[in-house]
């Protein structure tokens, strides 16, 4: 078994950090306050990390793969807030273990990972760039690991069916390979957009745009109404809808727009169109009736949380709907007004279900109770703690950065393409026609794979 070596002393600290601290409480206006507050529900979160049956493999989690990814981000997200470092050398350790071919595609787990799995990994690395989270000498960097992750997921553009789009499932014998889902296509329309802001090379601009401009051609973005879809189907051309409404899918898209309306200056009008559109639709998971009084003002993974249906997976989903647009108040100007104020009242809600566990600070699922609700869990920690970074975002300021505004992380726009994990299909360049979204959809893939990865190299 592997012993890590940074465990012992991180397991001593997190007990010492609980005895001292009990029950947690919390001014959100107070930036000590929300650090306290972080560090307690961090440190569980890493406790349970560290009591998983699969601790020999770091970065991987008991029945899952991808939470290990979204964790690790969170983490960053949370170093950067807090200066707090001592979880630095977990988040390295895992992230540099499961990198794979450089591409977080590793061959122990690729046979059953579907694009969303691999893509949030990627949104863990692009993180760690823009934020100048430290790198290992001899190891890649962590904005080549991103564009590793975009190298092996454009071939995966199908257009076999619906004109294009991301699959679910990356493989033909799972059952999710007819599917193409909100998280899959919104998470490379994030990642491409980030890069192109960190790079400024106009391939991952111009991949972004193709994926929000095919998006709307389905039900999975919805620009009448600016209803996301969770799902559609090949069969039907994508045009069936699976309409669960889930706060990360609605995340992901938002935070991409945003980093697409910073990377044109604000030029183009429908990523300001885009963000409006999908925050107003957002209010959804701000119920104000039915959720304990909560009054439009607590944030509620409305699908599930009511039924006590919610999986492992979905008790996440929060953390990131939290963190990204908060993010976003930073790369687009006077959406602060709309984003942060029910930020604010969330994270107060959501710290008074922090009273189960022998210290008093396990949270719950249901925010909106503002009470203990008989769970808890390293998913629980995790939304909580994604909920608290966002309110410190507006202490700190100064990011995302980028390759001209300080980011160190070196580009390596061909990382990923020697991989031996999946044969490179191939695939065509980008068009103006293509550009223009819903009316010419039906380009044919004519370029190899390797002239769009040279064209990247020549951008920058």
């Amino acid at each position: 078994m592997i012993f890590s070596h940074w465990l012992a002393t991180l397991l001593g600290g997190s007990l010492a950090i609980h005895g001292a601290l009990g029950a947690i409480t919390l001014n959100v206006d107070d930036e000590n306050s929300l650090k306290t507050a972080a560090k307690t529900v961090a440190s569980d979160m890493i406790d349970f990390y560290n009591a998983r049956d699969s601790k020999d493999i770091p970065g991987k989690f008991d029945g899952t793969w991808w939470e290990g990814g979204s964790m690790f981000m969170v983490l960053i997200q949370y170093w950067w807030l807090t200066g707090d470092s001592q979880f630095n050398d977990a988040i390295q350790e895992g992230m540099y273990w499961q990198k794979g071919d450089d591409d977080f595609f590793p061959s122990n787990y690729s046979q059953y990972l579907g694009n969303d799995d691999q893509v949030f990994w990627g949104l863990a690395a692009i993180t760690a760039a823009e934020l100048n989270f430290p790198e290992q000498s001899g190891q890649p960097s962590w904005v080549s690991l991103a564009q590793g992750v975009f190298n092996t997921q454009v071939p995966r553009w199908d257009t076999s069916s619906c004109h294009g789009g991301m699959r679910w499932q990356i493989w033909p014998y799972q059952s999710g390979y007819t599917t193409k889902n909100a998280i899959s296509n919104g998470g490379l329309f994030q990642l491409a957009a980030r890069l192109a802001l960190y790079t400024k090379n106009t391939t991952y601009a111009e991949w972004a745009e193709r994926i929000w401009d095919w998006s709307a051609t389905t039900p999975l973005l919805k620009q009448k109404n600016w209803n996301i879809a969770d799902s559609t189907t090949c069969d039907t051309q994508c045009t069936d809808h699976g309409d669960w409404q889930w706060t990360y899918n609605y995340g992901t898209y938002i935070s991409g727009a945003g980093y697409m309306y910073n990377y044109t200056n604000g030029t183009a009008s429908k990523w300001k169109a885009g963000i409006d559109g999908l925050i107003g639709t957002s209010s959804q998971f701000y119920p104000t009736q039915g959720y304990n009084g909560a009054a439009g003002n607590v944030l509620v993974e409305i699908t599930c949380e009511s039924v006590e249906k919610c999986d492992r997976n979905q008790i996440t989903f929060k953390a990131y709907f939290s963190s990204w647009l908060a993010f976003l108040t930073t790369i687009v100007p006077g959406s602060s007004d709309s984003i942060m104020p029910k930020l604010k009242t969330s994270a107060q809600a959501a710290i008074k279900t922090c009273t189960a566990g022998s210290d008093g600070t396990l949270c719950g699922i249901k925010w909106y109770n503002q009470a203990a609700d008989g769970t808890n869990g390293l998913e629980q920690q995790m939304a909580v703690l994604g909920v608290l970074n966002a309110n410190l975002i507006p202490f700190k300021g100064g990011a995302p950065l980028t390759a001209e505004t300080g980011g160190t992380s070196k580009s390596n726009p061909s990382a990923g393409t020697n991989s031996s994990n999946q044969a490179v299909p191939t695939l065509n360049n980008i068009t103006t026609g293509d550009r223009a979204g819903a009316g010419i959809l039906t380009v044919i893939f004519v370029t190899g794979w390797a002239v769009a990865v040279t064209w990247m190299i020549r951008g920058g």
